[in-house]
């Protein structure tokens, strides 16, 4: 049977104008019902791949940013216009005559722009110039999110590739900027809605475990969150308790992240504890009175509190985590939160309608976006840069004096380092981690105090950038190694020459480069055998490069060697060690020590200076 496409428009349009008449102006609402109309018109002889009308597309986007999101009459025009310059003969101009400059703006950024060349890539160009747009209004990138969650809602009449792709952009971009905006229920339904579609499989099989766990459980949680109840209320406190079964993707994250299966996963689902306060000073008081009354009544896991409520997460999320023991002999996580607390996880930055609210949340994204604006971005590493910076989960920690320091998940003692200063950062050569001596690579978990200390002459090292994961830790030590000098020569690989040794140089025609070689190294006896017009002199003169290097030490044992032996290389050639190794059979010793030298005649000085030492018989060095 055909349906009534023109009832079924006017009805969903309907809804947009219900929502919107309770809270913007008459004028506002006539406005908006003339972009509808507008928008009808427009996309009157356009289909959906589903082959309904395209116009339903922007009513369905006009209803998310009505309804779901609360937004104004501006956002929720420019949600049914936001495809009419893209898809239609209308331009710019003709919205802002219609419309004025406000919507205007909205729709251009919501507009793709067509480019005969991108300068990154179609996909990363449109990333770029919806986050661009933060610099003057949220708004759009709200809209450009009600629009993608549509899509998603939709995709299933989509080809698999497009499927693929459009999933792909929602995990990497959509889902993570809804929660960085700390939009809770849009960033779950993305991800899950992605998940469903890239692996569908996957995400069947763990509804369907979801499904089996709520059934078997329902009775023992029932009973445990009556008892919560029941206790509360006889204490004068009345509370809204359930239990919230985590998503699909959520528990395949944590499958993948802990390598556990299903049922060995902790945490399938967590108590939520709502209570009501009169305002919000009273929240923390009446949690942590939640919180005293539950404990006499239930064993509390030790170390098992998190108190987002002192020290919210980035994304604005707060409540008072714990976790209690059940009735049937397992750990139950559970969340106390005010009904604020839950409309924030709902609503993000859009939950307090201030103004000043919005512009907070402009700014922190303002800040990083004309950071990596002005020190340039190639590519795909602006997207990197960004996603690094906005959308990783985060972790709080703090310096010894009680700043906190706001990082992303699997963030370094570097990362710490830079974000407090660059110049801390290029100097910091180990730390405190709550009071342990720890590597500046070492990984910082929630709640770490973080002491760094530095040293003048310390610098950059190349494997710094596989240690940090924050965008200004990792432009910092790219700008540094940038600006290092170009060596002259490569070294090959096999042999290893430092400077000092007997080397000749062997010139790739390709790229002009010139490597060098030992004159006994095999690779350059061969190539001068067939190529042997490349081979051309060089000079290879010690600088202030070090190289790495090891000698291996065999002596007979005795009282001091090896302090006699740690005292040459430390306090006469005044030599750093990296490692020291020994072994010990039957009174011979066999060590050896890793350090750097400039020279192939530093470690002949090195190796003659240790040879001296009475009791070594035996003392080689190589380049390692």
């Amino acid at each position: 049977m055909p349906q009534n496409y023109d009832e079924i428009i006017e009805t969903r349009a309907q809804n947009v104008f219900h929502a919107m008449e309770k809270r913007v102006s008459a004028d506002d609402l006539v406005r908006i019902k003339q972009a509808f109309e507008f928008a009808r018109i427009a996309h009157s002889h356009q289909k959906r791949k589903t082959g309904e009308p395209y116009i339903l597309h922007p009513v369905a986007v006009a209803t998310i940013a009505a309804e779901e999101l609360g937004l104004g009459a501006n956002p929720v025009i420019a949600a049914f216009l936001h495809d009419v310059v893209e898809d239609t003969d209308h331009t710019i101009d003709d919205i802002r005559k219609r419309f004025g400059d406000d919507v205007a703006f909205l729709v251009k950024v919501l507009t793709k722009q067509k480019k005969d060349k991108y300068e990154m890539s179609k996909q990363l160009d449109n990333f770029k110039q919806m986050l661009n747009s933060v610099q003057y209004d949220i708004r759009a990138l709200l809209v450009k999110l009600a629009d993608r969650l549509h899509n998603m809602r939709t995709l299933s009449s989509m080809r698999p590739d497009k499927q693929m792709k459009i999933a792909g952009e929602t995990d990497y971009f959509y889902a993570p900027l809804a929660n960085r905006l700390g939009l809770y229920n849009v960033k779950t339904e993305l991800e899950n809605l992605s998940f469903r579609f890239r692996c569908p499989v996957e995400f069947e099989q763990l509804q369907q475990q979801i499904e089996a766990d709520r059934n078997s459980d329902r009775e023992k949680l029932d009973s445990f969150m009556n008892r919560i109840k029941s206790v509360l209320s006889d204490h004068g406190i009345e509370t809204e308790v359930y239990a919230e079964y985590r998503r699909p993707y959520s528990l395949w994250r944590k499958m993948r992240k802990f390598g556990d299966d299903f049922y060995h996963l902790k945490y399938r689902h967590f108590i939520e504890i709502v209570f009501d306060t009169e305002n919000e000073t009273a929240e923390k008081e009446m949690a942590l009175k939640i919180y005293s009354i539950l404990t006499d009544h239930f064993r509390e896991k030790p170390g098992g509190i998190s108190n987002y409520i002192d020290t919210p997460k980035e994304n604005g999320y707060q409540s008072f985590h714990l976790k209690l023991l059940s009735d049937f002999g397992k750990w139950q996580e559970t969340h106390l939160s005010s009904r604020r607390m839950i409309l924030n996880s709902q609503f993000g930055c859009i939950a307090e309608r201030s103004e000043e609210n919005i512009k907070k949340w402009i700014e922190k994204f303002r800040i990083i976006l004309r950071d990596i604006a002005s020190h340039g971005h190639d590519g795909a590493n602006f997207i990197e840069n960004v996603v690094t910076s906005f959308y990783n989960d985060d972790i709080m920690t703090f310096t010894p004096q009680g700043k906190s320091i706001v990082l992303p998940q699997r963030a370094t003692v570097l990362d710490f380092a830079f974000e407090v200063h660059s110049e801390v950062g290029k100097r910091a050569k180990y730390a405190r981690i709550n009071g342990r001596l720890a590597s500046i690579k070492t990984r910082l978990r929630r709640g770490d105090v973080v002491e760094i200390f530095t040293a003048a002459n310390n610098t950059v090292s190349t494997d710094w950038l596989d240690n940090t994961v924050t965008y200004k830790a990792r432009k910092t030590i790219r700008n540094y190694l940038d600006h290092l000098p170009v060596p002259e020569y490569d070294r090959c690989t096999c042999c290893n020459p430092i400077p000092g040794e007997e080397v000749i140089g062997f010139k790739n025609e390709a790229t002009g480069r010139i490597t060098i070689h030992k004159r006994d190294c095999q690779v350059v006896i061969s190539l001068a055998s067939q190529h042997g017009d490349d081979i051309v002199s060089v000079d290879f003169n010690a600088d202030r490069t070090l190289y790495h290097v090891k000698i291996t030490v065999i002596a007979v044992d005795r009282y001091h060697l090896f302090s006699d032996i740690i005292r040459s290389i430390t306090d006469d050639l005044n030599l750093s060690i990296n490692s020291i190794n020994t072994d010990t059979v039957d009174s011979i010793v066999t060590m050896t020590v890793t350090f750097s030298v400039h020279s192939f005649s530093d470690l002949q000085t090195i190796t003659n200076h240790i040879s001296k030492i009475p009791g070594v018989d035996e003392v080689k060095g190589e380049v390692v």
